[in-house]
């Protein structure tokens, strides 16, 4: 049985869906409508760039959900998901699930990821932000780390791979502490314009509730997973509670990845560039079969 995974913040690239749009009549009409959508122009950003107009958050949002749901519907359109067994994706990823799965059209879903995007690149602005990569380190022996300098786990990735997030100094210091006692492997900062899935995004989350409320939600037609729990979710106000409270808890992807498999999902689609959930898939799960497809030769 087949899964599709869809990409978070951080995947996109210049270029991305262009190969897409240029060979297929059914990505140019989705494309199309994401330009009559949203209030910038999407394919001249994603297929000319430049990288850092992409990269921002309230447009690498809308672009990773844009793409992904079009390598989705290409998919189908080939008769490649006849044996679908469930969609997941990590962060934002999510969102591009529940528009795959139908919990809302396509237009509908491109309003609540641009709205997500802007309000968490508001809260950016709003604060000194920053994540590092823990690597080599139990989520127990993590979690500790993070109470120590009041900081806090925004992605379980993979075994040994985990995402602190929080005030920009507290996330500088914890990666000088371990650069001293080497607790873990590595403390890697990374490069992002703020502190994602941490309290410091609770602004973001508080309007971002308000703005779902005036969303309908609809019973997914595919099973579904929330960051959240790392669990299946049907019903249409936990999903519309689940998302809010995404933008500042923990992604449990790794578990998102074990339930799927436990269900006898035994091949893995990341619809999206970059690879980096391939790439996670064979280290949570080395047995599954996982590939990426973010071209259209890829199809």
């Amino acid at each position: 049985m087949k899964a599709l995974l869809f990409s978070g913040q951080g995947a996109q690239k210049v270029g991305m869906g262009k190969s897409l749009y240029d060979a297929s009549a059914t990505a140019r009409d989705i494309y199309d409508r994401a330009s009559k959508v949203l209030p910038f122009d999407l394919k001249q950003i994603c297929f000319e760039g430049p990288q850092e107009t992409l990269t921002e958050t309230r447009v690498c949002q809308p672009a990773l959900f844009t793409q992904g749901y079009v390598i989705a519907q290409l998919l189908k359109e080939q008769g490649k998901l006849d044996n679908l067994a469930c969609v997941l994706g990590l962060s934002i990823g999510e969102l591009t699930a529940y528009a795959v799965a139908g919990v809302w059209d396509f237009e509908t879903g491109l309003k609540v990821v641009a709205e997500r995007g802007r309000l968490m690149q508001e809260a950016c602005d709003m604060t000194k932000g920053g994540m590092a990569a823990i690597i080599g380190g139990s989520r127990e022996d993590v979690l500790a780390f993070c109470k120590e300098f009041d900081v806090e786990a925004a992605n379980f990735n993979t075994p040994g791979q985990i995402v602190i997030s929080g005030e920009a100094e507290k996330i500088k210091a914890a990666c000088a502490k371990n650069a001293e006692t080497k607790q873990f492997k590595r403390a890697i900062p990374l490069v992002v314009a703020g502190a994602y899935h941490s309290r410091l995004m609770e602004p973001a989350r508080e309007k971002f509730a308000a703005f779902l409320s005036t969303v309908e939600f609809k019973k997914p037609q595919i099973p579904v997973f929330t960051n959240t729990t790392g669990k299946l979710i049907d019903d249409p106000e936990a999903m519309r509670a689940a998302l809010a409270k995404q933008v500042v808890s923990s992604v449990l992807w790794e578990d998102c990845v074990r339930e799927a498999v436990s269900m006898g999902v035994n091949e893995m689609i990341e619809c999206g560039p970059g690879g980096i959930l391939t790439g996670m898939v064979k280290k949570i799960s080395p047995e599954t079969e996982a590939r990426g497809v973010a071209e259209f030769s890829e199809l």
